[in-house]
């Protein structure tokens, strides 16, 4: 059974930056394309970015593009997902997800972690 827990989230002015990092035991990550979304309060969770399971491929969430970067380290089992730029509309519970990219780009994730907070201030 594999685990998968976040970490790196936190209350940051806006403008300001942090690297989320999602940690797998369990099982290899590299077995599976990654990804990550987050969920504000009163809203639907939505995609923000994923990383195939080379790490050769990425995709981002409009609303994040050229401000976010999905990374993974296969050795480390460890995703990573730095975010610059941050806005007060990033506030959310990031979670990481395991899961398969299909021919069209579309992620699906198959399991989750528990999430970790980010909340920026404007």
């Amino acid at each position: 059974q594999v685990q998968l827990v976040e970490s790196g989230g936190g209350l940051v002015q806006a403008g300001g930056s942090l690297r989320l990092s999602c940690a797998a035991s369990g099982r290899t990550v590299s077995e599976s394309d990654m990804g990550w979304f987050r969920q504000a309060p009163g809203k639907e969770r939505e995609f923000v970015a994923a990383i195939s399971n080379s790490g050769v491929i990425t995709y981002y969430a409009d609303s994040v593009k050229g401000r976010f970067t999905i990374s993974r380290d296969n050795a480390k089992n460890t995703v990573y997902l730095q975010m610059n730029s941050l806005k007060p509309e990033d506030t959310a519970v990031y979670y990481c997800a395991g899961g398969t990219i299909d021919t069209r780009g579309t992620y699906a994730p198959k399991y989750w972690g528990q999430g970790t907070q980010v909340t920026v201030s404007s």
